[in-house]
């Protein structure tokens, strides 16, 4: 099994190499083509007004001077273009990718952009317990349970258009619940908060922090599901369409086609 490794935090990060260790117990046929530098919240941006720069760091590894979108494109439609993989792995992200952050973050996008392709794609992602801990955060779930996941999700059928989203708890190994299978969460959007600071020279800067959880029967989504201690596993689809629309649309738009 031929296996492209790609991230958002860039090839250096700490958790790329736990996605090295966990993708060499996979397979021995293992390339990696990602970011030189961090690209967290690139979403699905591609690069299309200035020149990508490749840079081949050892062999089947390749830095790129862009997005994780333009490696994933790099390695399909170049590097590997001989030889495509038969499974892609994004991550391991440092912090989560829960809720709506699918839509901004370059670790799924990069999976999307595998599954635009037909090529089986995983998103894989850790929590961790406080802010600010920078390269200090722990990938110890992901790294223990990685292997175990992606084998059992390769082990089901592969739907084209259809990425996989993992997130690991904020927990020691064996403090991981188990794995569940969930829907796509979302925050309270209307708490979203911005807080606002001052430079040493006095000028206004600001941050944005996270809304507040919406709560559902039964636990389940993936916010809730990382917050009881499981590994939340969601199937993404790259259609969005919304069908439930479509008949009232057609019912409105149809009263001034021509």
């Amino acid at each position: 099994m031929r296996i492209l490794l790609t991230n958002d935090d860039g090839i250096n990060a700490p958790g790329f190499a736990v996605l090295e260790r966990i993708a060499s117990a996979l397979s021995d046929d293992v390339w990696a083509v990602a970011p030189a530098d961090e690209q967290s919240g690139a979403g699905h941006s591609l690069t299309l007004t200035r020149p990508i720069r490749l840079r081949k760091l050892g062999d089947k590894r390749f830095a790129v001077t862009g997005t994780p979108t333009d490696s994933v494109m790099m390695a399909l439609a170049h590097i590997m273009k001989e030889s495509p993989p038969d499974l892609i792995l994004s991550g391991v992200n440092r912090g989560a990718n829960l809720a709506e952050d699918v839509t901004y973050s370059g670790t799924v996008s990069a999976a999307m952009e595998g599954a635009l392709a037909g090529i089986r794609s995983i998103a894989l992602s850790q929590l961790y317990p406080r802010e600010a801990m920078g390269d200090a955060v722990p990938f110890d779930a992901a790294m223990a349970w990685g292997e175990r996941v992606i084998r059992a999700i390769l082990e089901t059928p592969h739907e084209k258009g259809v990425l996989v989203n993992v997130n690991f708890p904020a927990a020691t190994p064996d403090c991981v619940a188990g794995v569940r299978v969930c829907r796509q969460g979302m925050r309270d959007y209307g708490r979203l908060t911005v807080t606002e600071r001052r430079d040493p020279r006095g000028y206004r800067y600001y941050w944005f922090g996270l809304a507040a959880t919406v709560q559902t029967p039964a636990h389940m989504t993936d916010l809730e599901a990382v917050a009881d201690g499981y590994i939340a596993v969601t199937p993404l689809q790259l259609d969005l369409t919304h069908d439930g629309g479509m008949s009232d649309l057609q019912a409105s738009l149809g009263r001034i086609a021509g």
